[in-house]
């Protein structure tokens, strides 16, 4: 009889349900979309409601196992995965009071406020924690003290939102590090939380749940949730991760001088290292992996896949409605024009997202400039174009700050998500990066490493590292053009110092800043 292990994945805009076999082989998949409603009372603030969220993922539980036709009883081990940043608090009876999601921004007074308490405090945190205010749970926790005093005052335990869904389905409340180290709160070097951090925030000391690591049993699913969903209550959860380490291991990323670029909505760019190594220059973020002796420096580019959709939607109505008849997508037509455009898009430049400066993180607002009106030269293949090279810029500006930090950097990176479906836009980030990029089999990789994690925990896997070697598959690796890269680099240069005029115009008022983080 075939055995099945489960992964419940919690993005922004959607949970899913996936069961894989014992190969790993997708079996199926149930989804149920998602929305976090803004609070009005608060700028910036955007909540997680956990009973209609929960209620959501428990359907897809339940509509996976009814699509699959497989009992219960055969489903071994459910790991977890969510998007980070994103918390949740809990009475004294483990019951949730407040939640908030990963895109909430409500903190920005709280941020000066803690900026108050030293004039380093921030960049004191950092080096404990590789973590600054921009995303962490501090400036948001500490909100809640000032705005929700009651639910400060009852609140016993805090946890990531993949620990919830654990919770969610054994009762036991508990945080691991990848998702963790997150909050800002964690001694990155000891991968456990930090009381000097937590005290020096003036914020509760004793909140803080056990950590455990990925690949950790955490218990079994109770009676509730087994009749709920037709989970069998023999079914061990395990100790998953954030998306992004899960997608590293999904990917195979799990060794030391490895490097992966996530190329969603946001792209991230990870890079494996066997120490924290924090940038002095406070320039990177540093998070714990999923594997106990690995962290990760990451930079991270905003919005790339949003761009590339807000240019779809405003822009291709033809491409869109010519995709609707051919089967295709609208970015297989835009990609096939796209080819015919030379490497720099006939000089045309664009601005969507800075070099990331974790200290001081901020992106201007955006921009097209440098080109003529010429329709044979500029088109809209040469403006979708440029937008695919932004990104790719964006990331060989975090290459460049990898390399000065650590003096190396890999020869060959994976790419996974979306960007990893356009053979156009695998070859230019290729050929800007310099370096050779290696196409997995299963591009969508954060449930597949969750799956692992399930396998480690109750055994069919000693380890994620041999679940990387024996189950992730190449698809294709594209070779960087040497003089495409020559060129490259060139308009690299240019493109930063367009970058950088946008920043001082929009920090002096001309423009208005795409993004910043609070207190920047």
């Amino acid at each position: 009889m075939k055995k099945y292990v489960m992964a419940v994945d919690a993005g922004t805009g959607s949970v899913r349900s996936i069961i894989f076999d014992e190969e790993f082989n997708q079996v199926v998949v149930a989804q149920r979309e998602w929305t976090h409603k803004s609070d009005p009372e608060y700028e910036g603030a955007i909540d997680f409601n956990v009973e209609i969220n929960c209620k959501l993922m428990l359907d897809t539980i339940k509509e996976a196992i009814e699509k699959s036709g497989i009992d219960g009883k055969d489903i071994l081990a459910i790991s977890t995965t969510s998007m980070r940043e994103a918390f949740v608090l809990y009475d004294e009876n483990g019951k949730e009071i407040w939640a908030v999601s990963n895109v909430d921004a409500r903190a920005f007074k709280e941020v000066s406020q803690l900026k108050e308490i030293s004039e380093h405090i921030e960049e004191d945190i950092y080096a404990l924690s590789g973590q600054t205010f921009a995303l962490g749970a501090i400036p948001r926790l500490l909100w809640v003290k000032n705005n929700l005093p009651e639910v400060y005052n009852n609140t016993k335990t805090i946890t990531m939102l993949n620990d919830w869904i654990g919770c969610r389905l054994t009762g036991i409340l508990s945080m691991e590090p990848s998702n963790g180290s997150t909050t800002g709160m964690l001694d990155i070097n000891k991968r456990d939380w930090d009381i000097s951090i937590i005290k020096q925030c003036s914020l509760k000391e004793d909140i803080y749940p056990p950590i455990y690591e990925s690949g950790t049993a955490l218990g079994k699913v109770t009676k509730e949730i087994a009749e709920l969903t037709g989970l069998n209550q023999e079914c061990i959860v395990v100790v998953g991760g954030g998306d992004v380490q899960m997608g590293c291991v999904g990917v195979g990323v799990v060794k030391e001088g490895q490097g992966a670029l996530f190329g969603g909505s946001f792209w991230q760019l990870e890079y494996n290292t066997a120490s924290p190594n924090v940038d002095k220059k406070g320039r990177i973020r540093v998070n714990c992996h999923a594997t106990p002796k690995l962290w990760q420096q990451e930079l991270i580019a905003f919005y790339p896949g949003l761009v590339l959709r807000w240019f779809r939607d405003g822009f291709c109505q033809h491409e869109v409605e010519l995709a609707k008849k051919t089967g295709e997508s609208p970015y297989t037509i835009l990609n096939r024009e796209a080819e015919n455009v030379p490497v720099g898009s006939n000089g045309l430049l664009c601005s969507f997202s800075s070099i990331m400066d974790y200290k001081a993180w901020k992106h201007p607002s955006p921009c097209f400039t440098n080109f003529g009106i010429d329709p044979e030269k500029y088109n809209k293949a040469t403006f979708y174009r440029a937008i695919l090279e932004n990104a790719a810029l964006v990331t060989l500006g975090h290459k460049k700050i990898i390399e000065d930090l650590m003096g190396d950097f890999p020869d060959v990176i994976t790419l996974a998500s979306g960007a990893s479906n356009s053979s156009l836009w695998c070859q230019i980030i290729a050929d800007v990066l310099g370096v050779s990029i290696k196409v997995p089999v299963v591009k969508e990789s954060t449930a597949l490493g969750a799956a692992f994690c399930a396998a480690v925990g109750i055994g069919l896997l000693p380890n994620l590292e041999t679940a990387a070697e024996k189950y992730v598959k190449i698809e294709q690796v594209y070779i960087p053009n040497e003089n495409n890269h020559v060129l490259y680099e060139s308009i690299f240069k240019s493109w930063k110092q367009l970058s950088e005029a946008q920043i001082k115009n929009s920090d002096n008022g001309l423009l208005n800043h795409m993004w910043r983080a609070p207190g920047v």
